[in-house]
């Protein structure tokens, strides 16, 4: 349990040190909005490509990604359901819910615990794969083609082309193919990238701590409280419930293995949603107020988690 004493711990810190900065106005009133764009522009694929690139993939291509991957899938569609049929919301603000409820923090303290809590880091890299290679470029699609360009009728060629277009995608593209082919670039190239993926999860922490300068989670009239509400209770209770159904009964897991993959699926929401809300200005206070609600709720999670699974 220190593991996760610890991940939280960095998190918390690092937040905090963006909430203050926010609050002396210390780096200027577009401080979030510009280190959004470059976590999403810069770091986070230089991040992507660094760590496909190096990556074993005879690991990540195990059970961990057909769970995870389905888990999220899963979950997510529930979300976007629920949203369009209940709450009747747009189209970007249902992928920003439906990842808030399913996109879960795979780096900062899904390594820690992977580390300290599960005795082996290789828990993360499926999901790492999946979320930057598959569910990431579905949903930076859907909202490229649906926050950016409204409410008219976008063409073909358009729907094709536009996730050539998303760093994100290009990032994990890259860093896949370089893997893929064996190929180890020279030193000179991958240590830029290894600085500025290294610099991709403390950004993106700084940025949601800025964003909770002078805001109030679950403010009446602001905040969209059946929106979080439902994003944080599919987080923390359906997706661990999705994730234990399917490694117990659909792969005969138990014992560790079967922890290992509940506990994965109980990590909170990733920031990473949030640099996307801001960076498409649609669902921030969505993706921020599900991210900070989950993250305090995976705490005591995690531990009824390993009370009962460990």
């Amino acid at each position: 349990m220190s593991g996760v004493i610890s991940g939280f711990t960095v998190i918390f810190l690092v937040v905090a040190l963006g909430y203050l900065l926010g609050r002396t106005g210390s780096l200027g009133e577009h401080a979030a909005s510009v280190l959004a764009r470059v976590v999403f522009f810069v770091c986070t694929p230089a991040l992507l490509i660094h760590s496909l690139a190096t990556s074993d993939l005879s690991v990540i291509f195990s059970p961990t990604l057909a769970i995870a991957s389905a888990s999220a899938v899963l979950v997510g569609a529930a979300y976007a359901l629920i949203a369009w049929l209940w709450l009747h919301r747009a189209v970007p603000e249902i992928v920003i819910g439906a990842l808030s409820s399913s996109y879960v923090n795979s780096v900062n303290l899904g390594l820690p615990i992977a580390i300290f809590v599960l005795d082996d880091a290789s828990f993360i890299a499926p999901l790492l794969l999946f979320q930057i290679v598959f569910y990431s470029p579905v949903a930076l699609t859907a909202l490229d083609l649906t926050a950016l360009s409204g409410p008219r009728r976008t063409s073909t060629l358009k729907t094709v082309t536009t996730p050539l277009k998303n760093p994100i995608l290009v990032g994990g593209v890259v860093g896949l193919a370089i893997s893929l082919i064996g190929w180890t670039p020279p030193q000179a190239v991958m240590e830029p990238l290894d600085m500025l993926g290294q610099a991709s999860v403390p950004l993106a922490l700084l940025t949601f701590g800025l964003t909770l300068t002078g805001v109030a989670v679950f403010k009446k009239g602001q905040s969209p409280r059946r929106d979080i509400a439902l994003a944080s209770v599919m987080k923390m209770a359906a997706m661990p419930a999705v994730a234990f159904a399917l490694a117990k009964w659909g792969f005969g897991m138990s014992g560790h293995a079967l922890f290992a993959q509940v506990v994965i699926a109980a990590l909170p929401t990733a920031q990473n949603v949030l640099v996307y809300a801001t960076r498409y200005q649609r669902g921030e206070v969505l993706s921020r107020d599900s991210a900070l609600i989950t993250t305090l709720l995976s705490i005591p999670v995690i531990a009824l988690i390993a009370a009962t699974l460990a």
